[in-house]
């Protein structure tokens, strides 16, 4: 690289001196006025957003700036004033009976759209995002319900649970025919046999004529003599091929075995009462949710 300044015979302007591979020139043009104003501009403004927002780290926090604005402080903003526009629709969900609220169309929408949120934070990591459930957690999309499917019973189930340790939970169990020695292994192959045989699964027929008269003096008390459960105590319904543990003869087995004895935990307390209605509606509204049951009017006295 040679050195040597000189005027440009095409631009008129001066060059560097610093010439490359013998013919590539470099000149010495100033910068245009409007690209260094700019320039000036912008460290100008970065001085002044420096003094009137936040900017610079400090030993104990960082510099507020003239006007104290906080990203923090303004979502905290937006959250309650979203709070304060759904006031008025959790005011009326409160105060209205929970099979009423079905009634009003926004209302339902609103509550529907709420409860989907409080579910996805809540209920999914059991039930699943789309409330499918898994072995031992029971699908909420399908119409088979321990404890009754309409909106009060999805609420009083979501309220208190079951076998929660709350004094209004779902308490009842089905009593551990091995673990307690009540049954003896064969005897409980058979009654699996013949309960599996309700939901027209192939099985073992001999085995399934031994546990016949096994089921009805064991276990139609709570499952009925049809095997069509009882939503009273939270016997399942055997005859309609849904299994929350499974149908395999082992899986059912085990389930007689040990009484399995599920907990799902009380909601009370960790939501408010608005918000269990919200899942509740949710939830029935997902296709499995039962109609309410009649109620008759009581019997006048005699006269």
């Amino acid at each position: 690289m040679a050195s040597q300044k000189r005027v440009d015979e095409v631009t008129g302007a001066e060059t560097t001196g610093h010439v490359w591979d013998g013919d590539l020139t470099e000149l010495n043009k100033s910068l245009p006025r409007w690209w260094l104003y700019t320039f000036y501009a912008c460290i100008a403004w970065a001085f002044a957003y420096w003094l009137v927002y936040p900017a610079w780290p400090t030993l104990t926090g960082y510099t507020k700036g003239f006007l104290g604005y906080s990203q923090r402080g303004e979502v905290a903003k937006d959250v309650a004033a979203a709070k304060s526009a759904q006031n008025s629709y959790r005011a009326a969900i409160a105060a209205m009976p929970i099979a009423d609220i079905k009634k009003n169309p926004e209302l339902f929408e609103f509550a529907r759209d709420g409860g989907a949120a409080i579910f996805g934070d809540n209920c999914a990591p059991c039930h699943g995002r789309g409330a499918q459930g898994a072995v031992g957690y029971p699908n909420l999309n399908d119409d088979d319900w321990l404890w009754a499917g309409d909106l009060e019973s999805i609420q009083t189930t979501i309220s208190y649970g079951a076998r929660s340790g709350d004094p209004k939970t779902h308490d009842t169990a089905m009593p551990r025919f091995g673990l307690d020695k009540i049954l003896e292994p064969p005897q409980i192959s058979d009654i699996a046999n013949y309960a599996r045989s309700l939901s027209h699964i192939n099985v073992d027929t001999a085995a399934a004529s031994r546990g016949a008269p096994l089921f009805a003096d064991n276990c139609a008390a709570c499952h009925g003599d049809d095997g069509k459960g009882n939503t009273e105590v939270g016997a399942p319904n055997l005859t309609d091929g849904i299994w929350l543990y499974g149908s395999s003869q082992e899986m059912v087995m085990r389930s007689i075995e040990t009484g399995r004895g599920g907990m799902m935990p009380a909601w009370t307390g960790r939501l408010d009462p608005v918000s269990i209605k919200l899942v509740a509606l949710y939830v029935h509204s997902l296709g499995g949710g039962q109609p309410e049951p009649e109620k008759t009017a009581p019997a006048e006295a005699p006269k």
